[in-house]
């Protein structure tokens, strides 16, 4: 059985960094690739970053030379280093595992509230 836990989100201040991880438990993790999902108030569900198995990675637009993918496939961990954080990226931040090109497996996901 596959187990996802976030972990790292929290309050940040405007311009600042934070670094929320996802903890996987299950032997498919260094075969698959894995996102990372955003929730924002009242808004549906949005990829903001994927990393494949090979480590090739894929940004939303309005991340991109912020936000960093990684994965540690020793640690069967994940992780989304975000610097310049805005107000509006305040949300519900969600790891996923893909199967068959679509994500998954699903964490339970991390807050993340930036504040102005």
């Amino acid at each position: 059985q596959v187990q996802l836990v976030e972990s790292g989100g929290g309050l940040v201040q405007a311009g600042g960094s934070l670094r929320p991880s996802c903890a996987a438990s299950g032997s498919i993790f260094s075969i698959n690739a894995m996102d990372w999902y955003r929730q924002r108030p009242g808004k549906e569900r949005e990829l903001v970053a994927v990393i494949s198995s090979g480590g090739r990675t894929y940004y939303a637009d309005s991340v991109k030379g912020r936000f960093t993918i990684s994965r540690d496939n020793a640690k069967n961990t994940l992780y989304l280093q975000m610097n310049s954080l805005k107000p509006e990226e305040t949300a519900i931040y969600y790891c996923a595992i893909e199967h068959m090109g679509r994500p998954h497996y699903w964490g339970q996901g991390t807050q993340v509230t930036v504040s102005s």
